[in-house]
């Protein structure tokens, strides 16, 4: 079993900066790829991006390129999200996800492919 736990979400004016954290636990050598999804209310869950742990390759959706980063911390058991130049657009919840195999670019943004899923943190950008 892994759990995950998400902190550092909030809310920010529109062009303000957050950054998300996920701690995981338990048995995490076993799921290789994290990624990072959303849900706004009345919308489906989104993938947002994704990463391959130990230097692997990252994803993202291509509304977050070039604002949103994705990478994991030195003890290899969090992952972030600094996310800058927050937009109205990407108020949702944020949940943090882990996988069994590694992530890939056909399948990384694919939700019902993760096993593992945290309980989420509120992200607010307001015009």
């Amino acid at each position: 079993q892994v759990q995950l736990v998400e902190s550092g979400g909030g809310s920010v004016q529109a062009g303000g900066s957050l950054r998300l954290s996920c701690t995981a636990s338990g048995h995490t050598y076993d799921t290789p790829c994290m990624g990072w999804f959303r849900q706004a209310p009345g919308k489906e869950r989104e993938g947002v991006a994704a990463i391959n742990l130990g230097g692997g390759s990252t994803y993202y959706i291509d509304s977050v390129k070039g604002r949103f980063t994705i990478s994991e911390g030195n003890a290899k058991n969090t992952l972030y999200l600094q996310m800058n130049s927050l937009k109205p657009e990407d108020t949702a919840m944020y949940y943090c996800a882990r996988r069994l195999y590694d992530c890939d670019s056909g399948s990384w943004w694919q939700d019902w492919r993760y096993t593992y899923w945290g309980q989420g943190t509120q992200v607010t950008a307001s015009s």
